[in-house]
């Protein structure tokens, strides 16, 4: 096994001069030694059957050895050959200090120097935790609201989601185009625009002071109110309650301006050019107070054509075939699924159409080497059909499409009750969330002596990083319970917890400043004790978890590795204070260790779109 494998490098810039920064793979190091210990020891050693893992936390030591893949080629009770592994490993590995034997398992305790030069490592890195370019392409959708209604609860787990991915990607060395595709046409679009022509009286967001999308959505909740009342009327007269819905005068209205839109009628379209701009405005202002944001827009509207040509395509290669209604299928039943309609009778797309359309022109004019949709999980099987039909048509890019699916986000009952009373509108989750940041912060006085412009910002950035991180430390595929108060809390497994243990550490820092106490130059890593070896291995596990992380396409590992970090520095801080230290060496390494746990607590909460503050 050769260097490569032990080392990656970064290349760091420095006043134009260039150095090389490289980082150990401790686990790859650790095999290697143990391959050469077992090969002197019993004979040549296969690689594959050297396992190195983290020791367990109620064990001592640091890695650990499995020792029975090795039985075969010591001939020795699992006891006997990891004694005399670890023995041979002490007295030839400078970097390994000591070791224990638990059955058959090799604890290895590693050196404080070996620990100090990591430290040395994590210091050097202008960019720790970021990975060399992949050379890849991976586009990532998501938000994907419609334009007749505000975005909502489900929408602020999609966008935190698909922006945390988006940046751990992107960490992880890959290029990530961030794409939104707007469901802007379409009948429920055009129950919002008729609603308002029939009771608007010409309302604007600026005659009414309501936000765009509110305002619209608000036409789509009295267009169903009209709707239903009429239905009501009409099966009061003797029609059945499917025939109701059919004939209902303002249903009839709303497919009549759908037609029109269609048919770019010059009235309706720019209705629709008006009302959609004021749903733009809102869902901006609302992607600004979530830090979200895009790379590029799709709108359906230019999208829903796309499509067709692969329908003609299938059509030609037999994959799919066309009903006596004219209306084009692909039979699935083969692959345990269904018929899918692709095409209907009358020639007009559907969404599986559009969407086929999308991802080949995405990936013809993007070069794209991966795509990944973040939709909730009633949308499975949509995703599961889609991929099918691209990889029966030839596409092996098909194989790269992946449906990031998550579940629905619930309330406790009675909590937050949203202006229509089914959903939980975003922008109102948001202040809710600002609001009791402040009232908990103000409880627990830490907000006390700082500017009122100074409270709002914390509050803000308190309660955006609440909601976030409390959404984004759960498996998104889980179905999950948000607690507006418990997220808030700056004890535990929260966002707030770890602004806060981030704070601490830079008022620490401002203290030493102010006292001519400056970081180490050099690391001795014969000084460090076990709690500061346990923070420093805490911090060596920082670019496997990001790439982990964008393997898993999971911010919840992120999130974990953030609150360790905290917790762990936590505990540290009370029994190794920084500024009352008498030892100037000692006082030195601690201030070096809390300024690198503090930028990567900043680091790892970046890359779920949430702000640390320098003071709390």
């Amino acid at each position: 096994m050769g260097r490569l494998l032990l080392f990656s490098a970064k290349i760091a810039i420095f006043d134009d001069k260039i150095a090389i920064v490289s980082f150990m793979n401790i686990e790859n190091f650790l095999q290697q030694k143990a391959v050469e210990t077992v090969t002197a020891l019993y004979g040549p050693a296969d690689p594959a059957a050297i396992q190195i893992q983290k020791t367990r936390k109620e064990f001592e030591g640091d890695y650990t050895l499995v020792v029975f893949p090795l039985l075969k080629l010591s001939h020795k009770k699992p006891e006997d050959t990891a004694t005399e592994i670890g023995e041979a490993l002490v007295k030839n590995v400078p970097e390994i200090k000591g070791y224990n034997v638990i059955k058959g398992f090799l604890n290895l305790s590693l050196s404080n120097q070996f620990w100090g030069d990591r430290l040395a490592e994590v210091v050097a890195a202008s960019d720790y935790g970021k990975a060399p370019s992949t050379g890849r392409t991976i586009m990532v959708e998501y938000s994907s609201p419609n334009t007749n209604k505000p975005l909502h609860l489900g929408h602020i787990r999609n966008n935190l989601l698909g922006y945390s991915v988006s940046q751990i990607l992107e960490a992880a060395g890959n290029r990530v185009i961030k794409v939104n595709l707007v469901n802007d046409r379409g009948i429920h679009i055009c129950k919002s625009m008729l609603a308002w022509q029939l009771f608007g009286n010409g309302e604007t967001p600026a005659s009414s002071g309501i936000k765009g999308d509110h305002l619209v959505g608000n036409y789509y909740v009295a267009f169903d109110k009209a709707y239903k009342a009429q239905i009501k009327e009409l099966e009061a007269k003797g029609m059945s309650e499917e025939e109701a819905k059919k004939e209902a005068p303002i249903m009839q209205q709303a497919q009549a301006m759908l037609r029109k839109w269609e048919a770019k009628d010059p009235e309706v379209y720019n209705l629709w050019k008006t009302m959609n701009g004021w749903v733009y405005e809102g869902f901006d202002k609302t992607y600004k107070e979530l830090g979200i944001s895009f790379d590029k827009v799709y709108y359906e509207s230019q999208t829903y054509l796309l499509g067709k040509s692969l329908v003609e395509e299938g059509l030609e290669k037999g994959i799919f075939f066309r009903k006596e209604d004219n209306s084009v299928w692909i039979d699935l039943t083969a692959d345990g699924l269904d018929q899918k309609l692709l095409l209907r009778g009358d020639g007009t797309s559907v969404y599986i159409t559009q969407d086929l359309g999308t991802a080949l022109t995405r990936f013809k004019e993007e070069n794209l080497d991966a795509m990944i949709y973040v939709v909730g999980n009633e949308q499975n099987y949509h995703f599961q059909v889609l991929k099918l039909i691209l990889s029966k048509l030839g596409y092996k890019w098909a194989d790269q499409i992946t449906h990031l699916s998550y579940g629905m986000v619930e309330l406790p009952e009675g909590k937050m009750k949203s202006r229509e009373g089914t959903v939980v509108d975003a922008d109102d989750l948001i202040d809710e969330m600002v609001a009791t940041a402040r009232e908990m912060s103000q409880e627990l006085g830490k907000l006390d002596g700082l500017s009122e412009e100074e409270i709002a910002a914390i509050c803000h950035m308190v309660g955006l990083g609440a909601l976030k991180y409390f959404i984004l430390k759960v498996d998104p595929r889980k179905t999950m319970l948000f607690d507006p108060r418990e997220s808030i809390d700056f004890n535990g497994n929260t966002g707030p917890f770890i602004q806060y243990t981030h704070a601490r550490i830079k008022s620490v820092l401002r203290k030493a400043a102010a006292q001519g106490i400056a970081p180490a130059d050099k690391i001795d890593g014969s000084l460090l004790v076990p709690e500061e070896v346990a923070l420093v291995a805490l911090l060596t596990d920082y670019p496997a978890t990001v790439a982990a992380a964008a393997e898993n396409f999971a911010p919840s590992i992120i999130a974990n590795y953030a609150y360790e970090l905290a917790k762990g520095y936590n505990s540290y801080y009370h029994d190794f204070p920084v500024i009352r230290e008498s030892d100037p060496a000692k006082q030195s390494l601690r201030l070096t260790l809390a300024t690198t746990v503090a930028r990567t607590l900043a680091s790892a909460m970046a890359l779920l779109g949430i702000e640390v503050p320098e003071r709390m």
